[in-house]
């Protein structure tokens, strides 16, 4: 398991235009030097901003977002994430999206739907957890609103397996009104999994008129800051986040012989 750069890109989303929002997202991927990261994560629904009233807004599970996210990780070599408004078969999902250089990917349908803005009403609930392998680091995509449910997001340890996972990585769009939770559960959330967090949020005005602040953030494993991420800002930011600082602080403060056990039911 070797250190891992990790860019974060904060943005401002273009409402309901996938073509000018794909157009965008290429240009600042093309001024991030080769070699530099090995993974980019872009915000919630980068392709629309976050609707939730016009499942016309969705795109095939295959179609021109997802293809673009495949050509631009084989062209910059590193994977490219975040989450797309999809329509598969008959459900409509908020789902993130892993892409690696060589076509293979991974996705994640978001469990929890914001009722308060009316997504369960026409999105359908993911039901499973994913953990992407890669690069000797275990890796446990959420999005937006699952950050909330510390059960949904519980790490797990056994002598055996190690940890579930060791970067939590959170796609949103996650308004300015409510930037204090944001922040705070992006902290508590990396404090009680013994784990690093990437949190990424865009900035702006939505169709909605909603603003949004960011405050996107890279957390490790004491709660601590690892980044200088200005809120309200177009901003690209790569972190390289250190195994040695994560294993050793696990070995040293084992809170994970105390952890509580049990098992999701659903």
């Amino acid at each position: 398991m070797q250190d891992l750069n990790v860019t974060i890109i904060q943005s401002d989303l273009h409402w309901a235009n996938p073509e000018s929002n794909i157009k965008m997202f290429d240009n600042k991927i093309d001024s991030i030097k080769s070699n530099t990261t090995d993974i980019i994560i872009l915000p919630e629904m980068f392709n629309t901003g976050f609707i939730t009233d016009s499942v016309k807004q969705a795109e095939e599970m295959y179609g021109k977002s997802f293809e673009w996210m495949k050509k631009k990780a084989s062209e910059k070599d590193c994977i490219i994430s975040g989450s797309l408004f999809i329509k598969d078969g008959t459900d409509y999902l908020n789902r993130f999206i892993w892409m690696q250089p060589d076509g293979k990917f991974y996705y994640y349908d978001k469990n929890h739907l914001f009722s308060f803005a009316g997504e369960h009403k026409r999105l359908t609930a993911g039901k499973n957890k994913i953990i992407i392998e890669f690069k000797g680091w275990r890796i446990f995509p959420v999005i937006c609103y699952d950050l909330r449910f510390p059960v949904w997001c519980k790490n797990n340890y056994s002598e055996e397996k190690g940890f579930d996972y060791d970067l939590m990585i959170v796609v949103a769009s996650w308004p300015e009104a409510r930037s204090h939770p944001w922040k705070t559960l992006l902290m508590a959330r990396a404090i009680e999994n013994v784990c690093y967090v990437a949190g990424v949020n865009r900035v702006g005005t939505d169709g909605y008129d909603l603003k949004y602040s960011g405050d996107s953030a890279f957390i490790d494993q004491k709660g601590n800051h690892i980044s200088d991420i200005e809120p309200s800002e177009n901003i690209i930011e790569t972190t390289k986040l250190s195994r040695k600082d994560l294993f050793d602080f696990r070995n040293t403060f084992r809170v994970c012989d105390d952890w509580d056990k049990f098992k999701i039911i659903q």
